[in-house]
């Protein structure tokens, strides 16, 4: 881990309420698909008790040549100076960190589980696997209230033309309120979906990334299917 110096290159609403923030990527910077970091602002116009530090993961994937983060705009001191930042700002990473990133044994299927924001990580592992061409069996939930709240829909959707051991789900629970047509699952993520896609729920490694309550709940639905402890691994996103 180390302590760069970034330059903001542009910014950018990727879906309603969540906006992407893409930094020069700093030279010999390097990094594992689904690590995160420190990013402090450096001498804000603004700050309150949330103070002027965030962990944000890297959505950006290590092949592509600038450092992404993306995040849910809350009203907060922080969230309103990025919001306004210009690009040449510079910030603070310190990065990276974390071991949310993909098992090596390739015999594994990996299955993500994910809602709002936590899926930046995905991306991140989603997007580097297609360009390595692994042979990881991914499998990614993606959990939404609507297609116009899901970060990356259409990213992650697209990556499946590209990469043929990867399979997207995504599920929406108030379909009701969206403007956005959409053919998929809807509701949260249960058992019963998970079963609907993975023959035998005992043989992958789950990665579960969201807020507290979803990650809660997903691991007890796969403790309730005799899931292992040791094949779940969590990143919870919480006042994001």
């Amino acid at each position: 881990m180390s302590i760069h110096k970034v330059r903001l290159i542009r910014k950018m609403e990727i879906a309603e309420g969540t906006m992407a923030f893409s930094f020069e990527k700093p030279e010999g910077f390097v990094y594992k698909a689904g690590q995160f970091g420190d990013w402090t602002l450096i001498d804000p116009p603004e700050s309150d008790a949330e103070g002027d530090i965030r962990a944000f993961s890297l959505a950006s994937a290590p092949y592509e040549d600038m450092l992404m983060i993306a995040t849910r705009m809350r009203d907060t001191a922080f969230k309103r100076v990025l919001r306004t930042m210009t690009p040449g700002t510079e910030i603070t990473l310190d990065a990276p960190v974390g071991s949310f990133t993909l098992h090596n044994r390739t015999d594994v299927p990996a299955v993500f589980l994910v809602g709002g924001i936590g899926v930046t990580p995905v991306r991140s592992i989603v997007l580097q696997a297609a360009h390595d061409r692994l042979p990881h069996r991914i499998i990614v939930f993606d959990a939404n209230n609507r297609p116009d709240d899901a970060a990356f829909l259409d990213e992650l959707m697209h990556a499946r033309d590209v990469n043929p051991n990867y399979t997207f789900i995504g599920t929406m629970a108030q379909m009701e309120k969206s403007g956005r047509a959409w053919n998929g699952e809807t509701g949260f993520i249960t058992g019963e979906m998970l079963a609907k896609y993975i023959s035998d729920l005992s043989l992958p490694i789950y990665y579960i990334a969201g807020p507290r309550a979803m990650v809660e709940s997903i691991r007890g639905i796969l403790n309730g299917a005799g899931v292992d402890d040791d094949n779940i691994r969590t990143e919870e996103f919480s006042g994001y």
